[in-house]
């Protein structure tokens, strides 16, 4: 696991239950200077953990199979 998608996760669990986390969040935690430079590694770490069933995706409150567009990270439960 990369030091990107620990984070991705480390921040999920600081958050209650039922809510989500913003892709750009992490990446202005990793790189507040440059942090849309950081969005294609976050999009990256992303899918990984979406692969393994390690959280869902969602928008607006509906449930996402794959990132494509907006998108909020949420726990698999979600």
């Amino acid at each position: 696991m990369s030091n990107l998608e620990a984070e991705i996760l480390k921040m999920l669990g600081r958050r209650a239950e039922g809510a989500t986390l913003c892709p750009s969040e992490v990446a202005r935690f990793v790189s507040p200077d440059d942090w849309r430079a950081e969005m294609i590694a976050v999009h990256a770490a992303t899918d990984k953990l979406v692969s393994r069933g390690e959280f869902s995706l969602s928008w607006k409150g509906e449930p996402m199979p794959r990132r494509k567009g907006p998108y909020r990270i949420g726990k698999p439960s979600q």
